[in-house]
């Protein structure tokens, strides 16, 4: 796989049907001699009780979707706390998606302020996804092109987005230059 060009390993800690928790560590021993990540995708209440094995894994972590930390609970939450102390510690990651974080739905422009403060902490350690195809969305399919012009407004730095978008993702997926 390795081979292949896989770099990292998702962990699904909300949906059913993936490994558990209880696989983190040792399936991170496996993969962190190749140089891959570890993904995770968790409730954002799930985050303080996670961030002490994240922070202890062998492999870079990958918080999927702001940590899943919903805009209505404020600048100053636990789960927050808890991703930026693993994004500070230097060896996590956050994976900036326009949508799934906001309370108030669409344009989604709650999520602008939990945005700058992750691209304001550690903008070398954040990526952009769209999460397309949208999986398990109820209700009206968010607008891929609309999600990319969320980050203009998240980081209106044209250097910064390139870190984002390009510089960023080259170091995490191994990218050649």
């Amino acid at each position: 796989m390795d081979a292949a060009g896989v770099r990292g390993v998702r962990f699904n800690l909300i949906s059913m049907g993936g490994p558990s928790r209880n696989a983190l560590e040792s399936i991170a021993r496996r993969v962190a001699p190749l140089g891959w990540h570890v993904q995770v995708y968790v409730e954002g209440k799930q985050l303080g009780e996670l961030a002490p094995i994240l922070e202890k894994l062998p492999a870079p972590v990958v918080v999927d979707h702001m940590g899943s930390i919903m805009t209505a609970w404020g600048p100053n939450n636990p789960s927050l706390r808890a991703l930026r102390k693993l994004i500070d510690s230097g060896r996590g990651w956050v994976k900036l998606c326009g949508y799934r974080c906001s309370s108030a739905g669409h344009p989604y422009a709650d999520v602008t302020p939990l945005a700058r403060a992750l691209i304001g902490a550690a903008a070398e350690r954040c990526v952009w996804g769209s999460d397309w195809p949208h999986p398990n969305i109820n209700g009206a399919m968010p607008d891929d092109g609309e999600l990319l012009d969320l980050l203009s407004v998240w980081a209106p730095s044209e250097a910064i987005r390139h870190k984002i978008l390009v510089e960023n993702p080259a170091a995490l997926y191994g990218f050649p230059a």
